[in-house]
Order: structure tokens, then C-alpha cells, then sequence
């Protein structure tokens, strides 16, 4: 079986990270070679925000294990705006600044919605269709991070299906929360950290994540999650991103190399 199940955090430039998670020495240059040879995955939040150069990509590539994987998350020119079916300029930007310069660690490109955005079908077909199925020979896969509760629909749900675009299940009081699959790739953000436990979560809930990540990766589906739509058969073996996002962040990395203990 080559599927694999990725654990890791939003990005590893963070303050607080300096007193629990990096060696006390540690050069700031160095974060992301020391993170990414705790963590297996690694969600890239400063895409959201400005372009990088393909020299950037380059040396992220070269700073990580061979198989240590980037998920970006895509502008927010191409996903804030009123209508969709314009973003075609932004993301064509965002997918030709030189993120192929990542290889075979280019993960996911996680297209980020705002919570006000609501599901509106025929533009948000027009958004799929924008949304290229390689760069430089590179394969993407697409991951759909969709915030307004319009969104839990099964309409939704064929459409995102019908283009392959997997969707974010968001394990979050605060964002609509379903796990139904729309790709061949599971992508879950977890955001239910604690700030008072020095894991962030206690030992059952790393037991049921790990439970549940390998149910995922065998190509079937975890009881208990919540869904719009009745579970489907079991199907083929998938990738599983899983990342601790949000929540007590300054408990992600720990968190994130607990779950991976479980599951070793």
C-alpha cells in the first residue's frame, strides 16, 4: 500500500514555538529543517497572502526529506472575491509563480474561502473550471476550504465530485464541519487543541484521530464523523493530510508528533 497518512501543523514560524517545540539554540534559518524532520507535512499559510519566488520553492525543497510534502494555500485574490468566475488572472498567477519548483513535494493547493462566501452553484462551477489539472508536467490536486453552512449540501457535494476537488473537513465548532469526500484525498484541518494539555489533546482523541486516519487511508469511512450525506461504500486507498491548525497553537507540533506516534 502507497498511500500514506501526513501529519503536521500551519506553517513553523512561530514565536511561542521557540520555547516548546524548537531546540533553545536553534537558528531561525534552520526552523524549517529541524520541523520538517519531526512532522511529515507542512500547510504553507504566507501563499495565502503574496506570491514567493520559484527560488523560495526551491529552497524549501532542498531544506526537507525526500518525502516530506507542502500543502500551499492558493491566493486570496483568486478565492475574496463576489464573483468567481474572475478569478481565472489570480490563479493562473498563484500557479505559475513557481510552485513547481517543489516537485514531487508539492501537496494539496488549498483554495480558502471566506465564511460570508456563500454556495452558489453555476459560479462556483465556473471557479472549477478555472483550476488547472497540472503545472510543468506536475499533477495538482485541489482541496476546497468552503466556510458557509450553504456549503452542506449534496448539490455541493456532486459538483466538487464531478471536477475531482477534494473538500476540507473541518474538525471546528466555528466553521460548518463535514467530512463527506469529494476527491481520492482525505484533507482535514484540527482545530480542538488545548492550551492545558502539554499534547494539546488527551490520549483517547489521539487514539480515535489515528483510528479514524487509517480508516480514511484504507479507503473507508469513520463512523461518528459528521456528514450530509449517508456514507459510501468503501472504495480505493487514499492519501490522509491531516493537520492541527488553529485551536491552542502553540500545542500544534506537539500534537501533531503525538498523532504521529500513534500511528507508527
Amino acid at each position: 500500500m502507497n498511500q500514506r497518512i501526513r501529519v503536521g501543523i500551519g506553517g513553523w514560524t512561530f514565536e511561542p514555538w521557540r520555547n516548546n517545540f524548537y531546540p533553545a539554540d536553534l537558528p531561525h534559518s534552520r526552523e524549517l529543517e529541524y520541523a520538517s524532520r519531526q512532522l511529515t507535512a507542512i500547510e504553507v499559510n504566507g501563499t495565502y497572502y503574496s506570491s514567493q519566488k520559484p527560488a523560495t520553492f526551491a529552497k524549501w525543497r532542498d531544506e526537507t526529506p525526500d518525502d516530506f510534502v507542502f500543502s500551499l494555500k492558493a491566493s486570496r485574490f483568486a478565492t475574496n472575491r463576489r464573483v468567481l468566475a474572475e478569478a481565472g488572472e489570480s490563479i493562473e498567477r498563484f500557479v505559475n509563480q513557481g510552485i513547481a519548483e517543489l516537485a514531487h513535494k508539492l501537496g494539496p493547493i488549498v483554495w480558502q474561502f471566506a465564511p460570508t462566501k456563500r454556495f452558489d452553484a453555476a459560479d462556483f462551477e465556473a471557479f472549477l473550471k478555472l483550476l488547472p489539472e497540472k503545472v510543468a508536467g506536475i499533477a495538482l490536486r485541489h482541496v476546497l476550504d468552503v466556510r458557509h453552512e450553504t456549503f452542506m449540501t449534496p448539490e455541493y457535494l456532486a459538483l466538487a465530485r464531478r471536477y475531482r476537488a477534494a473538500t476540507v473537513f473541518t474538525d471546528s465548532d466555528d466553521y460548518p464541519s463535514f467530512a463527506d469526500l469529494t476527491g481520492d484525498f482525505v484533507y482535514a484541518r484540527m482545530m480542538r487543541t488545548e492550551a492545558s494539555l502539554p499534547e494539546g489533546c488527551t490520549p483517547a482523541v489521539f487514539d480515535q484521530l489515528g483510528a479514524c486516519a487509517k480508516v480514511w487511508r484504507d479507503g473507508a469511512e469513520p463512523a461518528g464523523v459528521p456528514r450530509v450525506e449517508p456514507a459510501p461504500a468503501p472504495a480505493a486507498p487514499r492519501d490522509v493530510f491531516m493537520y492541527f491548525i488553529s485551536g491552542a497553537k502553540e500545542r500544534a507540533p506537539a500534537a501533531a508528533m503525538a498523532l504521529i506516534k500513534r500511528l507508527a
